[in-house]
């Protein structure tokens, strides 16, 4: 679909297994939208799900030149499909977090001096914190002939302004180099590193910054205006918290595979487990990110186990038990946890003795009460607080499940909303290149979304449900020490995305 003469802006998101683009116009509409799926589409790359994963089954990285390709690509079909980039007023964009791309000496003078007669891939032939150190230590002559260190997100805005873009302060708040309340470079850090590397990485700058206009590759290439505006690019999460227009003392709770929570928080207190960002639209504040690895499949192996595979009947089991569950606690780990990193499957009855099992429907509400309260003490670990405006913003597989959302209500005593995320990073980010042209005038990005959809309400805390919520909390504090964390000689060593152009 092509866009109208109106003004529109676009969001870009340079994912693991996807490059993806929305177009909004100034109703917040979405005009366009398409994405490249590297596997599918750029199969001479030979990646799985995006990457490559080496020989030491440790090592994962991803060619720096299928991002590229994927960018002219995408760009080509906007074009053939006659999307009009002459009226593409600002952009923004997300990159996969974590990632770290090193441009070798000359690179800046390549990116300078781009034909536009030529696609950006045929013209750049390629060359966090613990991923610049292991390059330090094992590739010392790489590190030296290096000029610039991006983050995936700051790399895909180089390719647009064909200069260096600086990182962001939430993304470079993702790499542990960042003291995020000061919002520089940490220098200890930086020096545990490597040597020189606070040159290397560059700046840190706001993430609704305006970093400059699009390059002239663009406008002779594909007709973008000289006007046309490039909004820093900031990390996928801190974008999805932007699309799903998260306000201060919400949580959006994406129920999958694994469970994640994005907290807006106010007086953070970062700890050993769970992330702590800045803020992407909101430079007073903080983002923490919390991720659940026993998610979706759990709850699926509970169900096939105490509701015969059914849903229905896993959501009768729910209804027909009690808030508290009369004092019966599960914690359900069938894989390695990463908030706490714990295994195995724990019961304790209302005296706090573990016991060995429960009866069907108890089992069930004890799994979701367990996992619920499990996120929201951790949450409350990092400094979020719930306020009398909390909203819970749901999405996932499981937020289809009204029964499964009253449980997470009652734990967390606020009302439960739903959403519809589809390219939520993408979403968010063509949110942020509209706030990024009117933020120096102290505009909110809640003022600048006003006018999209608003999220459904589903349900509403129990009554009583908030003093069962206490005492559970409270008892779960006094709870003897039985849900043993694994050592860190049994877990697999973490593994380590590394990207070099």
């Amino acid at each position: 679909m092509a866009a109208s003469a109106a003004p529109c802006y676009l969001g870009w998101d340079f994912s693991t297994q996807q490059l993806k683009v929305i177009a909004i116009d100034e109703q917040l509409r979405v005009i366009y939208e398409d994405n490249i799926h590297f596997d599918k589409d750029l199969p001479e790359f030979g990646t799985h799900c995006g990457i490559h994963v080496h020989s030491d089954k440790l090592t994962v990285t991803s060619p720096v030149l299928m991002w590229v390709k994927a960018l002219d690509m995408i760009l080509e079909k906007m074009k053939s499909s006659g999307f009009n980039f002459s009226h593409v007023r600002a952009f923004s964009g997300a990159g996969q977090q974590h990632g770290s791309v090193y441009w070798k000496e000359g690179a800046s003078q390549i990116l300078n001096n781009l034909s536009p007669d030529l696609p950006l891939h045929q013209l750049l032939k390629r060359f966090t914190g613990n991923q610049i150190a292991k390059i330090y230590s094992q590739n010392p002559e790489v590190y030296a002939q290096t000029e610039r260190i991006s983050v995936v997100s700051s790399f895909a805005a180089s390719l647009f302004l064909s200069a260096y873009a600086p990182i962001d302060y939430c993304d470079g708040s993702g790499m542990n180099l960042l003291q995020i309340c000061d919002k520089i470079w940490s220098t200890a850090c930086l020096n545990a590193c490597a040597p020189g590397l606070e040159e290397k990485l560059g700046p840190v700058v706001p993430s609704s910054s305006v970093l400059g206009s699009v390059s002239p590759y663009y406008i002779q290439r594909y007709g973008f205006s000289p006007d046309c505006k490039v909004v820093a690019f900031t990390g996928d999460n801190p974008a999805s918290l932007a699309g799903m227009k998260l306000e201060e003392g919400d949580i959006a709770i994406s129920l999958g595979t694994s469970d994640t929570l994005f907290l807006w928080i106010k007086e953070p207190t970062p700890a050993l487990e769970g992330h702590v960002f800045c803020n992407p639209v909101d430079s007073q504040a903080y983002m923490a990110l919390l991720c659940f690895k026993n998610g979706s499949l759990i709850r699926e192996r509970i169900r096939d186990d105490c509701a015969s595979g059914s849903w229905g009947e896993f959501s009768k089991a729910l209804k027909c038990t009690v808030v508290g569950n009369d004092g019966n606690l599960g914690f359900y780990f069938d894989v390695i946890e990463i908030t706490p990193e714990a295994v195995g499957i724990h019961r304790f009855n209302r005296d706090n003795n573990k016991v060995p099992d429960f009866p069907k429907e108890v089992e069930i509400r004890a799994l979701i009460e367990g996992q619920f309260m499990a996120k929201r003490i951790h949450a409350e670990k990092l400094g979020y607080k719930i306020m009398p405006r909390t909203r819970i913003l749901a999405t996932g597989g499981a937020s289809y499940n009204k029964e499964i959302l009253q449980v997470l209500s009652d734990v967390f005593s606020a009302p439960v909303y739903t959403i519809d995320t589809a390219n939520s990073a993408c979403l968010g980010c063509a949110y942020r290149a509209i706030h990024g042209l009117v933020a120096e005038t102290s505009v909110s990005l809640v003022e600048v979304v006003k006018l999209a959809p608003e999220p459904r309400l589903v349900v509403t805390p129990t009554a009583g449900a908030n003093q069962t919520g206490e005492i559970e909390a409270q008892r779960l504090k006094k709870l003897p020490k039985v849900i043993q964390s694994v050592s860190s000689r049994d877990l697999p060593a973490p593994s380590e995305k590394i990207c070099r152009a």
